[in-house]
């Protein structure tokens, strides 16, 4: 019996992957990235097809239910995103910061020279 929540998984999954298509089509996803995303979706399709699939690894945690092991794995999968998001900021802000500092101080030196 296929129940509402799996359809709504498997529609989401499918309208992911083709955003990820979007992304891979512009140019603003790489083939790894394309085909890690893909295989993700790819996988979230069939556990929701299949949640059966879950059975095994939900005995071993003793999770009561499926859809509470989505939702620990859904936080998880956030925060190790999230975090992986403000490294790439961070490691972005500390360029553009020694991209402006390189620029004024060869701006500086334009002035002093101009000044001599």
């Amino acid at each position: 019996m296929v129940l509402g929540i799996q359809i709504i998984g498997l529609f989401f999954s499918l309208f992911m992957v083709y955003y990820t298509f979007l992304h891979f089509k512009r140019k603003e996803f790489g083939l790894k990235e394309f085909t890690l995303w893909v295989l993700l979706w790819g996988g979230f399709i069939v556990l929701a097809i299949f949640p059966q699939l879950l059975d095994p690894i939900i005995s071993k945690i003793d999770i009561g239910r499926k859809m509470d092991f989505f939702i620990i794995s859904g936080f998880f999968f956030l925060v190790g995103i999230t975090t992986y998001i403000y490294t790439i900021v961070r490691r972005t802000q500390n360029k553009i910061e020694e991209v402006v500092s390189r620029i004024a101080i060869e701006k500086a030196e334009e002035k002093e020279k101009k000044a001599s």
